[in-house]
């Protein structure tokens, strides 16, 4: 993968590339403050291309605040197919909502950073991202959606709370039609009562992440 690395922590982003770099990836540029990452993403855009996932971390200059996962929205609103992992030691609702709401957006992630000290489990929800898919810390899902009834699962059907645990876990529906043993109609069907069952009509901005945060949130579970 090529990467773009963002904190202000210079030996956090630093222990970062290393990271990456031993395991063959390539770090195309980094950033200690969310206008350096903007800066630092366009100059990539027009040269050698966008990276195929920036990493970035929500607190940082010039305010100290959600700077970060500010410019990582901004970014998703001009680059729209640019992956984004968020780390963070705490959530940022607002912004993090606004992160997750681009229907036509790349892969994005949003996790705690005492996450990454698992490195496989990091680096594998590095590569869904970048591939396009979601990632979500639990901790992170329970605030985003904390107004969800608690008995939002309950309405689904056996097989329909088997698809969205694969939907979940990253899986298209075509995978998820693979894995078990159906049609491609009859996966389309189990969706779609997934999404109406949670109350996730057509007029909902990316209702596929939603239920994955419905999900999360009622299991405990994580991408």
């Amino acid at each position: 993968m090529r990467l773009v690395i963002a904190d202000d922590a210079a030996l956090l982003r630093e222990g970062l590339v290393g990271l990456f770099e031993r395991l063959g990836h390539t770090v195309v540029g980094e950033a200690a403050s969310a206008d350096e990452l903007v800066a630092v993403v366009r100059q990539c855009a027009i040269g050698e291309g966008l990276p195929d996932i920036v990493v970035t971390d929500v607190r940082m200059p010039p305010t100290m605040t959600d700077d970060g996962l500010r410019a990582a929205v901004a970014l998703r609103a001009d680059y729209p197919g640019l992956a984004i992992m968020v780390l963070s030691q705490y959530v940022a609702p607002e912004y993090a909502i606004a992160l997750f709401d681009a229907p036509e957006a790349g892969g994005v992630g949003y996790l705690l950073k005492d996450r990454v000290a698992r490195v496989a489990d990091f680096m594998r929800s590095l590569a869904m991202v970048a591939e396009g898919g979601v990632v979500i810390d639990p901790d992170v899902a329970s605030v985003l959606i904390r107004r969800q009834r608690p008995d939002a699962l309950s309405a689904l059907s056996p097989r329909e709370r088997e698809v969205l645990e694969l939907m979940a876990n990253g899986l298209s529906n075509a995978e998820i039609a693979a894995q078990l043993y159906l049609s491609g109609a009859a996966v389309a069907k189990h969706v779609a009562n997934i999404f109406a069952k949670l109350g996730l009509g057509p007029e909902r901005d990316n209702r596929r992440v939603r239920a994955v945060l419905a999900y999360l949130t009622a299991t405990g579970g994580a991408t």
